[in-house]
């Protein structure tokens, strides 16, 4: 998709021709992190990076964006700045895919003020979608299991979110989308049953189904529940199933929309294998979540496939996932932003986060925050409660935020949708399960490192009123 540097929001604009006014060799580092976890869940998939680079390593204003900017009262200097704008800063960041946590910095920006704040709008809006769709496609992954997953949610979607929806399934879990622009563009499986309309447009449900098979013997799924499920759409896709055979073809499924989904599905895999078609497969979809599908699990309902589209493309029922973007360093001096609510308190200058892992390589259930010069830490601490620590000495140290793009250029190499799922899937790994489970999940630990905290309670001092 076509992104110019004018997806963004106005006021970005507005405080970038003040800085270019007054300070425009301004040097700023921003955090990117977000205050609570999805769903009640306990963790995230960060997602959407590799969008990222690739809309800034080519974010210009197009002369029809000047040309708007100039009847909204931009002066003209600053307009001749935007005709050659573009991003040269750096951004370290944790790697696309990983399990992140609330609170601590997923992404840095280091910066010309001016190309800082441009570019918030539009790295707000792709990772902040992306990680919220990747992050339920992995909650319904965890219940579905082994099973195969499809989203089917394109035409349910957030208008043209919906493309980057499908890009964020398959990082999250899932194996196939219906959405045909997005397979062709990001290399994802494509996938696709029929609707109830082809069916209703033949005076024969047996003939419609026939046709279909005739003319798409391959992966040949049929919707079987446009008039009645077990006494008219199941026993005519079986004998549709038999005339593949003649042929030396095979009907890979039949697929159930609506009615008692687990109930049926019992039902139709009994009456499949009474007539000897044990490989054709059951592929269910209506309003599916990942508590609608670990409820057909635990009643035994022998579905082979789910097809999931509103609740995932939508991120229901949240919506949003609450990402911001925060000033930590302004010209090598910090910067913090105050709040009544002690969690909304930001951490100053340019920070490093290591992740813990045990002697089993699992993640210990700790990050530590550290200044990014200070190096491996030997304790964290509370951000918050003096009286609570964590040596650190027995632990592997992860660093997580390597550098991604330097002077506006990426300067690692693109890695595709398929490497990005499997990394993520790896990392799901080593998170223990009882931060995955969906009932009162486990608080993951993100502290701090002894020197962060007093930088950063010297400034709440400073500024306390």
């Amino acid at each position: 998709m076509q992104i110019t540097a004018a997806y963004t929001d106005l006021y970005q604009l507005t405080m970038a021709q003040v800085y270019f006014n007054t300070k425009p060799d301004g040097k700023a580092v921003f955090d990117y992190y977000y205050r609570s976890n999805p769903f009640k869940g306990g963790y995230a998939i960060f997602t959407g990076l590799e969008d990222v680079l690739n809309i800034l390593e080519n974010f210009k204003f197009s002369a029809s964006d000047l040309k708007y900017l100039e009847q909204h009262g931009f002066e003209q200097a600053f307009l001749d700045y935007l005709k050659d704008f573009k991003f040269n800063g750096t951004i370290n960041s944790s790697k696309e895919g990983d399990v992140v946590f609330p609170n601590r910095p997923i992404l840095q920006v280091e910066a010309n003020i001016i190309e800082a704040q441009i570019i918030e709008t539009v790295l707000l809006n792709i990772l902040n979608f992306q990680t919220l769709i990747a992050t339920k496609a992995s909650r319904i992954r965890y219940s579905a299991q082994n099973e195969t997953l499809l989203d089917m949610g394109l035409r349910r979607a957030h208008a043209t979110g919906g493309y980057y929806a499908s890009r964020a399934a398959a990082i999250g879990g899932f194996d196939a989308t219906s959405n045909v622009i997005a397979a062709e563009d990001y290399g994802i499986p494509s996938s696709g049953t029929m609707a109830h309309s082809f069916i209703q447009s033949y005076e024969d449900e047996l003939k419609a189904f026939q046709d279909f098979a005739q003319h798409r013997p391959k992966n040949c799924v049929l919707l079987i529940d446009t008039y009645n499920t077990l006494k008219s759409g199941l026993p005519k896709a079986i004998q549709v199933a038999k005339e593949m055979e003649s042929r030396g073809e095979q009907l890979m499924g039949v697929r159930l929309d609506s009615g008692d989904l687990a109930y049926l599905a019992k039902k139709t895999r009994k009456m499949l294998d009474e007539a000897n078609l044990q490989y054709v497969k059951i592929v269910v979809s209506n309003q599916l979540d990942e508590y609608v599908i670990k409820s057909l699990k635990e009643q035994g309902a022998p579905i082979d496939i789910y097809g999931v589209g509103t609740n995932l493309v939508t991120g229901k029922p949240d919506a949003s996932f609450g990402g911001v973007y925060k000033l930590s360093e302004y010209n090598g001096a910090p910067r913090i932003k105050l709040s009544e609510n002690l969690i909304k308190v930001s951490l100053p200058y340019k920070k490093q986060v290591y992740r813990m892992i045990d002697e089993n390589g699992k993640f210990y259930g700790a990050d530590a925050v550290g200044l990014f010069k200070e190096g491996t830490l030997d304790e964290m601490v509370h951000p918050f409660d003096i009286n609570k620590s964590l040596n650190l000495e027995r632990f592997t140290h992860e660093p997580l935020l390597e550098k991604v793009m330097e002077n506006g250029k990426r300067i690692t190499p693109s890695r595709t949708v398929t490497e990005i799922a499997a990394y993520s899937k790896s990392r799901l790994e080593q998170l223990p399960l009882e931060y995955k489970r969906f009932q009162n999940p486990h608080i993951y630990k993100v502290g701090l490192s002894n020197t962060l905290k007093q930088e950063r309670d010297e400034l709440l001092k400073k500024h306390k009123y």
